[in-house]
């Protein structure tokens, strides 16, 4: 049951890309022990659909400057997986500094 957006793109047939990427999550997984976690697979490719063939398997997605770890459950199947890797930091602020404000002027420095 995939959205529309992902069926299209299915239909169109993979990529040669996104066929040498799904061999290799199938091979890690490949003549694993029960409750074994398989080898960790990198990839570039955040626009890749999440089958069903990938579950359980453990990928590392690339933000930009690092790699994510993430490891495919069943929930995942029709996302994108660059959906589970945050390319942003979220926007922390911290205090306002001297001049920030018009009432921060007159705050004697220490």
């Amino acid at each position: 049951m995939f959205r529309s957006r992902q069926r299209r793109r299915l239909r169109r047939k993979l990529d040669p890309k996104y066929r040498r990427f799904l061999k290799r999550v199938m091979d890690s997984k490949k003549g694993l022990a029960v409750g074994e976690k398989p080898k960790a697979i990198k990839t570039h490719l955040r626009d890749c659909i999440v089958l069903p063939q990938m579950v359980n398997g453990i990928i590392n997605i690339h933000t930009g400057n690092k790699f994510n770890s993430v490891e495919v459950k069943p929930e995942m199947i029709g996302y994108y997986l660059g959906e589970f890797s945050m390319t942003y930091k979220r926007v922390t602020h911290g205090k306002p500094g001297v001049g920030a404000t018009h009432s921060s002027k007159f705050t004697p420095i220490k």
